[in-house]
């Protein structure tokens, strides 16, 4: 933040009354907020049915639909608009195989599509969990009073989602103001795509410091609405364990429900595999694979080191915040948070600043590309490690104490083994994240070092459909695996 108010105010008078009125910034505030609302509605109206329908109904196969429900975690926002984008048009998929020429996707729908479709996992794994961790004995009093089904729900059950609501909305909207390669395929303008301009082609600093500040206030004002939102008690007051619900028979809605999973696991994870392996055929031979190897390789370059920077700065300022919570524990973990509430784009410019006024040997350096990453993706690898300090607790280490050991030997006998698989979980997690990372890695990339992102993007928007989607196909594959270790992981004791 202060390279990039140095930066905003490296200007005459005249000039910064000029960048700060002008009236773009108000049809870019607008668009930003239709998007993110407009976002919002589809997600919850995906998240929520879903959510209910594996833990709460007689549904079969619960754990295969509540899988396929996270994986669209895998497919970045760039590669499902490239799907969508791929789906229309004279050549596109729809048009050659069904006979049924779609309109380009673009715009505020298209970008909004392709936004939920990707983003609606982060607000059901949120609903999932709260609706499983409800007692279900308040559902039961409110039925046994006389009231209907509907009437439970919008009285006694929704009003306790609210906090996982709220969690999953604010992951969303900070995603979608911050993200740059879905708008700009969808050619559609709001701030991170204005930042991205001035700065790349423009090379007017000054204003693409303005808006990126206009971003973070944004996107700090979410985080002070959800947490005023978050105020109130949600906990229940009996005693004893809550017993697991009932299910509730879908009787004639059981077809209703079928066909709202089909659409939504079609669209999410059918419609972009579909789309990339026929454009895949349509590559055939002129794929150059091994250049996509390459591409590999560099993008695991700079993930691999970068996961585990994330996870090593993480673990202390966990151990902080739980064994010794103190204001100045706070206030080091909600610095953590703000670095992943900045936008990318905004956060990339002032790594950029920095570099080259404090640091210009790191410029263009894969040095400051990895330590960009772990200080954005800190704050993800901080969750499953605190979740699993704080079920360990500090009697282990109190005992190695009373034996002799010191601090640092009880911690490394006691703990660490038992945090182990915790690391591994949020290492994975930090890892998807780079694979899939666009406006960072295109404002910090030394040149030449092209990641497999950058490469889905740039051939996806100069029309290369085909030479893109090897690339494309390559992040889907190992992000769906490392999604499926860390479900391997949630699912052990």
């Amino acid at each position: 933040m202060i390279y990039l108010v140095a930066r905003a105010f490296d200007a005459d008078a005249a000039t910064l009354v000029d960048v700060v009125f002008r009236r773009r910034n108000l049809a870019l505030l607008g668009n930003t907020l239709a998007l993110t609302a407009c976002v919002l509605a589809v997600t919850t109206a995906v998240a929520l049915p879903l959510a209910w329908l594996v833990t709460r109904s007689d549904l079969r196969f619960k754990g295969l639909h509540s899988v396929l429900g996270v994986l669209p975690l895998a497919v970045p926002g760039y590669v499902m608009a490239y799907a969508l984008i791929g789906l229309s048009g004279y050549y596109g998929f729809a048009s050659q195989l069904l006979g049924i020429r779609l309109p380009r996707p673009e715009g505020l729908w298209g970008a909004a599509l392709a936004l939920s479709l990707y983003t609606f996992p982060y607000l059901f794994l949120n609903l999932r969990a709260a609706l499983l961790g409800l007692d279900p004995g308040l559902e039961e009093s409110a039925r046994c009073l006389g009231r209907s089904p509907w009437n439970t729900f919008r009285t006694v059950t929704l009003p306790h989602l609210v906090p996982a609501l709220l969690a999953g909305w604010l992951v969303i909207a900070l995603y979608v103001v911050g993200d740059f390669g879905v708008i700009a395929l969808m050619r559609y303008e709001v701030f991170s795509y204005a930042i991205f301009t001035q700065y790349s082609a423009a090379f007017d600093r000054v204003y693409a410091a303005w808006l990126s500040l206009m971003l973070m206030a944004v996107t700090l004002s979410f985080i002070l609405i959800e947490a005023r939102l978050r105020r109130g008690r949600y906990a229940r007051t009996g005693k004893g364990a809550a017993r697991p619900p009932a299910p509730v028979p879908l009787g004639r809605l059981r077809p209703l429900a079928f066909a709202f999973l089909t659409v939504v696991h079609g669209a999410s994870l059918g419609l972009p595999l579909a789309v990339l392996l026929y454009w895949m055929a349509r590559s055939g031979a002129s794929a150059d694979l091994l250049e996509v190897a390459r591409a590999f390789w560099r993008t695991a370059l700079v993930a691999v080191p970068a996961a585990t920077l994330a996870t090593g700065l993480a673990l202390p300022v966990v151990y902080l915040t739980v064994r010794f919570p103190s204001p100045l524990a706070s206030a080091v973990d909600r610095l953590v948070y703000l670095g992943y509430a900045v936008p990318p784009l905004a956060f990339a410019l002032s790594m950029v600043f920095f570099a080259l006024r404090a640091a210009p040997f790191l410029y263009q350096t894969l040095a400051l590309l990895i330590f960009a990453y772990a200080m954005t993706f800190l704050a993800l690898a901080m969750g499953p490690m605190r979740s699993r300090l704080l079920q360990i607790g500090p009697r282990l280490e109190e005992v190695s104490r009373s034996l002799g050991y010191g601090p640092w030997h009880a911690f490394r006998l006691a703990t660490l083994p038992l945090v182990r698989r915790s690391m591994l979980a949020a290492g994975l997690l930090v890892f998807i994240s780079v694979v899939k990372e666009l406006p960072i890695t295109f404002l910090l990339a030394p040149t030449g070092h092209t990641t497999l992102s950058m490469a889905v993007f740039s051939r996806t928007s100069e029309g290369m459909m085909a030479e893109a989607a090897p690339y494309a196909l390559m992040i889907v594959v190992f992000s769906s695996l490392f999604v499926g270790l860390i479900l391997r992981y949630e699912g052990r004791r």
